[in-house]
């Protein structure tokens, strides 16, 4: 056995594994009963079934450009990830698409019904001394 059949092995094995990390998102997108529930399935196992796969594809190449590249690719990733998910659960709080049922405590619904019912949070900053609104 060389180095090529044991790379080869190595990449057959994190492709699988990518693959299924890859399948748990795609299910839990479609099974999670709530919003919250599917913007998890669609980040935490996302990334790392894209890690093992861009692995898989760096050591099939065998290039440290290709590899670079692949690094490039996931280090986006974990850059875009977390920020979308934010965004879309912040949306769909907003919006009131969660289950209240799902949920053991709301830390956030104190706030949200004081600004709501102040208007912004520059309103409620702004007082005499800064001048009219604009």
């Amino acid at each position: 056995m060389d180095w090529s059949e044991i790379l080869d092995g190595t990449a057959a094995v994190f492709m699988v594994i990518g693959g299924l990390m890859s399948l748990a998102a795609g299910v839990g997108l479609v099974r999670f009963p709530d919003l919250h529930s599917r913007m998890h399935a669609a980040t935490k196992p996302q990334v790392l079934g894209l890690l093992m796969m861009l692995l898989s594809a760096g050591i099939m190449w065998r290039s440290w450009s290709w590899l670079a590249i692949c690094l490039l690719v996931w280090s986006l990733m974990l850059l875009t990830a977390p920020v979308s998910a934010h965004v879309v659960g912040r949306a769909g709080y907003r919006t009131k698409h969660l289950r209240t049922d799902l949920l053991t405590h709301d830390e956030l619904a104190l706030t949200v019904d004081r600004l709501s019912r102040h208007g912004s949070v520059r309103r409620e900053l702004r007082g005499p001394e800064h001048g009219p609104e604009t």
